[in-house]
């Protein structure tokens, strides 16, 4: 069988994308295991580490029912344009499965970019970039709106022609690559290959909270978009993680919500309804009387 020409139907795709995803955690578990280890045996595991890794795992479960409860919409926005408002509908097969991944990784980028560059888009994300530690749990750390904010990312692929099955395969492949970036015990990778793909110290320098890793490095697979659109930093400087100001808390709901109470309390202090507005759209950190500059 012709694995690039052999026409695949779309449930058949979403059980290879159950399985990869099964067998990735299982995967992911052993490496966040032996990355404990590695932390005991030099004497850097404390408490708090696992008290991190343990609000991780619980904004994960918080991101499931989130999953659960806006699944119908995510699919069902997808399949109302798909049959009547795409340009063709392209046939699931070998080619057109890669380069939907090459796509989904483009729109990843941009998602990713947006997260950081509007309030909203921001007070979900700072959870993930919130903890001070960076091993592989942190990539399950979610905010309230993560299970959506790529829709309008992915709708534009749908449009095109690719069935959404196929999106929502590439789209969890890209990140299931991304979750693999969150370690430590890589270090840099032969030259070509950090040329071309993201890898562990690319994403080290996304989380970074040093200045000059601050909003770099958005990539998902392929880093070369990084150095396309002009975010992109090498990891030289020691990566010191988290956000400023830090949180200072391992409670679940602390590390969930604490996004979107900041951005609460600041709309609340804002006298002009206008402004309460543009507080979710503009960049973080942006208020009436800063200048404002284009993302």
């Amino acid at each position: 069988m012709n694995i690039w020409e052999h026409l695949y139907d779309g449930w058949q795709i979403y059980e290879w994308e159950l399985i990869i995803g099964d067998w990735f955690f299982v995967v992911a578990m052993v490496l966040l295991l032996m990355e404990l280890i590695r932390l005991a045996v030099r004497r850097d595991l404390t408490w708090n580490t696992i008290g991190d890794v343990v609000a991780n795992f619980a904004t994960l479960l918080l991101h499931l029912v989130v999953i659960a409860v806006s699944a119908g919409v995510y699919l069902g926005a997808m399949y109302l344009i798909y049959p009547d408002y795409s340009l063709t509908m392209l046939p699931n097969n070998g080619f057109t499965i890669a380069a939907c991944i090459l796509l989904a990784d483009l729109a990843y980028y941009w998602e990713h970019r947006v997260a950081h560059s509007i309030g909203i888009g921001w007070a979900t994300h700072t959870v993930h970039h919130s903890s001070p530690y960076y091993n592989i749990s942190v990539a399950y750390r979610h905010g309230p709106l993560d299970a959506v904010f790529g829709l309008p990312f992915h709708l534009p692929i749908v449009l095109m022609g690719f069935d959404p099955m196929v999106v929502l395969f590439s789209a969890t492949m890209v990140q299931l690559y991304q979750t693999a970036l969150h370690t430590e015990m890589v270090g840099k990778l032969p030259r070509m290959i950090e040329a071309v793909l993201n890898t562990p110290s690319h994403h080290r320098v996304h989380h970074g909270s040093n200045p000059q890793y601050i909003d770099k490095n958005y990539a998902g697979i392929l880093i070369i978009w990084d150095k396309m659109f002009g975010s992109f930093e090498q990891e030289n400087e020691k990566v010191v993680y988290g956000v400023v100001p830090a949180i200072n808390s391992v409670n679940p709901l602390v590390v969930y919500l604490h996004g979107f109470g900041r951005l609460a309390k600041t709309i609340a202090a804002e006298p002009s309804f206008a402004n309460k507005l543009k507080y979710l759209i503009k960049p973080p950190g942006w208020t009436p009387a800063v200048k404002e500059e284009s993302l």
